[in-house]
């Protein structure tokens, strides 16, 4: 069934680009039409997707929309028509995707963006001979695409202001990074820089100086692990010091001029070159099977990410924007029902919260359940303007309950009770669910503080007026099983009260 009001992309070529296309678009609440001639195809995507839903929700500490519904389609007018994106990821050749771009045109609306997976050619040799050459542009992504938010943009002088906007703003809602190209150039511009290394490392090869693993390991333990998070020029700029980027460049020149590089060539692909170059990835890797290097890449690219969005820094701040956009506005105590608990949170667990027996580690139910108690302060008013005016609330006393496992890839929700709300001292009580099923509970004592003279301090009277709001609303509710209890031991309500 077709989610009600869901926006359609449809995907023509569903190999490993096409499905990760589809796996983003889907996971991002779109409708997806999936059209291609070969009889594995559905598999395939199949085994995308399910890959996509263990890591990608993970990424944001939001909900993300409900998945869009993936349909298969032998006819590829079918999966076309309506769409309002439209995505061909067929092999390289050209006279191929003519062919699948005349096709497309004929029924798909003139609105409608279509956009090549291409890694090579460009705008102007893909619209050769197109009935509208405007509506098509090169939009190539990178593997995982359901990971990589980087999306290159090569549009024509045909595609329009109108048509370049939707295209921005698709891509962003989707979670994913347009980089407009300026002019249409070979191959792009990250095919051509990873070109450049990957020629490099052929000759390193060839000439015995290095293998395969070695040069991989030049790459992820040093300059890899700085353009990760800041990229060719802004490393350089932190390299050049203190002097400058002015003066460091000016001394590299005679650098650039030795023979440093054999860029501009390429080794020969000799029959002995490609087996030395086999044998040492068998060496390296061969004892582990796709599927599995795929899974390792896939959480290490999420814990990857998710450090850079805890920095606020280069494709993590992209990651925050997109938590803000799809969270909406925020929403105030006066908008929400207080006859049962708060909605505090809605998120799926991240592939790097599991532990070695595949589940939610320990520390992350308290990272969620702290981010739960984030939530219901700012909901009250304690939220970051009022804690840089100088007062906050500390937490004094923590118990966690482990009901359930909860596995990465699991979609959790936390709703929050307000058990008291008396002086400097607030008492709250969270449950975390897993669809119907509850899977673990904490109980928060939470003590008002001047930040200044970090000490306990009362709050001021709006702020407990909200406070004694929710009390008051919350005090006609049942008092959840496990409040008042000390670690293997339940005390009465009373007792707990008492103890306080």
């Amino acid at each position: 069934m077709v989610a009600s009001g869901a926006r359609t992309a449809a995907v023509v070529g569903a190999g490993v680009i096409g499905g990760g296309w589809a796996a983003r678009f889907a996971l991002m609440g779109w409708n997806v039409r999936v059209h291609d001639t070969d009889k594995d195809a559905q598999p395939r995507v199949e085994a995308v997707m399910a890959r996509a839903r263990a890591a990608m929700p993970g990424l944001w500490d939001v909900a993300l929309p409900e998945e869009g519904e993936v349909s298969f389609h032998e006819d590829l007018a079918e999966a076309v028509t309506g769409a309002e994106w439209i995505q061909e990821s067929v092999p390289e050749r050209l006279e191929l995707k003519h062919e699948v771009y005349a096709a497309i045109q004929a029924a798909c609306t003139e609105a409608a963006i279509i956009g090549s997976s291409t890694s090579g050619f460009r705008p102007s040799e893909l619209a050769e001979g197109a009935a509208r050459p405007g509506q098509i542009v090169v939009a190539h992504p990178f593997d995982p695409v359901y990971l990589l938010p980087l999306v290159e943009i090569v549009t024509g002088p045909g595609t329009g202001d109108a048509r370049i906007e939707r295209i921005r703003t698709t891509l962003r809602d989707i979670g994913s990074h347009p980089l407009f190209l300026r002019r249409e150039i070979d191959a792009h511009v990250a095919d051509r820089l990873l070109e450049a290394v990957w020629r490099e490392a052929l000759w390193l090869v060839s000439d015995g100086v290095a293998e395969t693993a070695e040069i991989d390991d030049a790459i992820r333990y040093g300059f890899g692990l700085r353009w990760a998070q800041m990229g060719l020029f802004e490393s350089f700029r932190i390299a050049s010091g203190e002097t400058g980027v002015r003066q460091a460049l000016s001394q590299a020149g005679a650098v650039l001029k030795g023979p440093w590089s054999k860029l501009t060539d390429v080794p020969e692909l000799t029959e002995e070159l490609i087996e030395t170059i086999a044998a040492q990835s068998d060496s390296q890797s061969g004892r582990r099977a796709i599927a599995e290097l795929e899974r390792i890449r896939d959480a290490n690219l999420v814990a990857i990410l998710r450090g850079l969005k805890a920095r606020d820094w280069g494709a993590g701040r992209l990651l925050n924007a997109t938590d803000r956009r799809i969270g909406g506005a925020p929403q105030g105590l006066d908008a929400m029902s207080l006859t049962g608990p708060l909605p505090t949170g809605a998120r799926a667990v991240p592939l790097d919260w599991a532990d070695r027996n595949g589940h939610m580690t320990e520390h992350r139910y308290l990272q969620a359940f702290g981010d739960a108690t984030d939530r219901f302060l700012a909901l009250v008013g304690c939220d970051d303007e009022y804690i840089a005016c100088g007062q906050s609330f500390f937490t004094a006393e923590t118990h966690i309950r482990h009901l359930a496992e909860v596995r990465a890839g699991g979609q959790i929700t936390i709703d929050t009770q307000l058990l008291l709300a008396e002086g400097r001292r607030a008492r709250i009580f969270h449950r975390m669910w897993e669809s119907s099923r509850l899977v673990a509970t904490a109980e928060h004592m939470l003590v008002h503080v001047d930040l200044e003279s970090r000490r306990a301090a009362a709050p001021p009277a709006d702020l407990q007026e909200r406070l004694g709001r929710v009390a008051k609303a919350h005090a006609h509710l049942p008092a959840p099983e496990g409040a008042g209890a000390a670690v293997g031991r339940p005390i009465s309500r009373k007792g707990a009260e008492e103890a306080e």
